[in-house]
């Protein structure tokens, strides 16, 4: 996954959106950490595994689309499209606090796979990133240079990405697509 490349074209459409939207010189982080927060929920809402009290807990990982003529609109995965909204956001609050470069120096030193186990609870791995999202909003409120906190943020969300059984790949071509239809949506006035 070409991590360098998406925080690119993340920083593109951010200063696109700024500059149309007239939002330069606000501090948009508290509305990305909440932007976070609100696509892992429905992330957490398509995977449905924790809804103990349902007979449907099965992800939502295909929906077919019986309008679409072509077999790449023909087929839509709720889940993962849910899964790279958030990636969006983990991309956009890297790039507003400037850490990207810092960032991709320390994931890239580090061995940044993760080891996620047959065994591991996806409810509790959503939980401890609605955590190290939270604490990354009260942390910078003192320490502005919260770096470490976005990087275990970071890790965490690619271990739910590989919890959730998607590869490299499908994120990033999944990211791809719908950095394009984010384009188009304020091309359209969204």
């Amino acid at each position: 996954m070409n991590l360098e490349k998406m925080f690119k074209m993340q920083a593109e459409l951010d200063n696109r959106i700024i500059r149309e939207k007239g939002l330069e010189g606000q501090d948009l982080l508290p509305g990305l950490i909440l932007a976070l927060q609100v696509e892992l929920a429905e992330c957490a809402n398509e995977w449905r595994g924790f809804k103990f009290w349902s007979n449907d807990q099965q992800p939502r990982t295909c929906i077919i689309n019986k309008k679409g003529e072509t077999s790449r609109d023909y087929y839509k995965n709720p889940l993962l499209e849910e899964y790279v909204d958030c990636l969006h956001f983990i991309l956009s609050i890297g790039n507003q606090k400037e850490w990207k470069n810092k960032i991709l120096y320390k994931l890239e030193s580090e061995n940044t796979k993760s080891t996620a186990g047959e065994n591991e609870d996806i409810s509790k791995q959503f939980i401890k990133i609605f955590s190290c999202a939270c604490e990354l909003h009260f942390v910078m409120r003192w320490f502005p240079d919260a770096r470490s906190i976005y990087c275990h943020l970071y890790r965490d969300f690619t271990k739910l990405g590989e919890m959730l059984g998607f590869t490299p790949e499908q994120i990033e071509a999944a990211y791809m697509e719908k950095n394009e239809v984010n384009h188009k949506r304020q091309q359209e006035g969204y």
